[in-house]
């Protein structure tokens, strides 16, 4: 039985943890509702240990954490048989074989998913017999997120599914994750990829120092800088502040890498104009010249300041 639409599947309330003098989660709000959420965040932002936290792993200092509606540190025995967890590492025993750690862990649920029909969809079955160790790091990554899976979970945890996966495997995984969905089954996902959020995700939670600092559907959280941005190369070092004030009232100009430039404002051929002809002016000739959605990394790079390998 999959849980109620209209009630938070995670519902977290001024989350505080603290390692040591560190405090890695600071008064974090989170509400996570049927779908996939996927959680965004520069390393060292919190992000992991929420998730660990939802998942029974910490123990919360302070707030409340609510899982499914329950509580996944006292009510841990009620909690586990509903969720399914993928980590990053660890979880299995590294002298077991792929395919009898997968059934083993099938034969733990009531209901499980046919384990040779999941092998075949993540493309396990030649390694099948092969020790966990002598995996590559893809098979492990597959073989950790069929293990998160199998049980039919109403709710699974996803970390970073598709890390050192190659381009055919990635897509399966994201296949399988819209399954996933469709088949009424939760998913809170963080990942490294904006592309895998933006595709994959009803609503996006990003986290830096320890809090959600936006929170929203991919197209809400780009949305007013999507249809707004005109992009185009050029030699490094234009005069941003000549290009400016040659631009309408209330747009911006700037130089995001050497050699690329960002204008943003009411764009329509009169803005498109006016940068031409002002490179034009300047004896600069503009390549690769277009009008680009606001992407979610873009988003991100603007609300936090780094990148998210940073």
């Amino acid at each position: 039985m999959h849980s109620d639409p209209a009630v938070p599947v995670v519902q977290i309330q001024a989350l505080v943890k603290r390692y040591g003098p560190k405090t890695a989660v600071d008064g974090l709000d989170l509400v996570a509702r049927a779908g996939i959420t996927a959680v965004l965040g520069p390393n060292g932002a919190g992000k992991t240990t929420t998730v660990e936290t939802c998942e029974g792993y910490r123990r919360p200092d302070a707030g409340t954490v609510r899982v499914l509606g329950l509580d996944p540190v006292r009510q841990a025995a009620r909690l586990r048989p509903r969720i399914g967890v993928m980590l990053q590492s660890g979880g299995v025993y590294s002298g077991a074989r792929a395919d009898e750690m997968l059934r083993h862990v099938a034969k733990l649920h009531a209901h499980p998913l046919d384990v040779d029909a999941l092998i075949e969809r993540l493309g396990l079955g030649s390694c099948g017999r092969t020790s966990y160790r002598r995996l590559s790091g893809g098979q492990q990554q597959r073989l950790a997120l069929a293990m998160a899976v199998v049980g039919r979970p109403e709710l699974v945890f996803l970390d970073e599914p598709t890390a050192g996966l190659d381009p055919q495997a990635r897509r399966a995984t994201w296949e399988l994750v819209r399954e996933l969905r469709e088949d009424g089954v939760s998913v809170i996902l963080t990942t490294h990829h904006m592309d895998e959020a933006e595709q994959l995700a009803d609503d996006v939670a990003i986290v830096d120092a320890g809090k959600v600092i936006a929170q929203g559907s991919p197209e809400r959280l780009c949305r007013g800088g999507a249809e707004n941005t005109l992009r185009f190369s050029g030699r490094p070092g234009l005069d941003v502040a000549s290009l400016l004030k040659a631009l309408p009232s209330g747009s911006s100009a700037a130089e995001i890498v050497p050699g690329s430039y960002r204008v943003t404002g009411d764009v329509g051929p009169q803005l498109l104009a006016t940068v031409t002809s002002w490179c034009a002016q300047h004896g600069v000739m503009p390549e690769r010249i277009a009008v680009e959605r606001h992407t979610l990394e873009d988003v991100f790079l603007e609300l936090t300041g780094k990148e998210l390998r940073a």
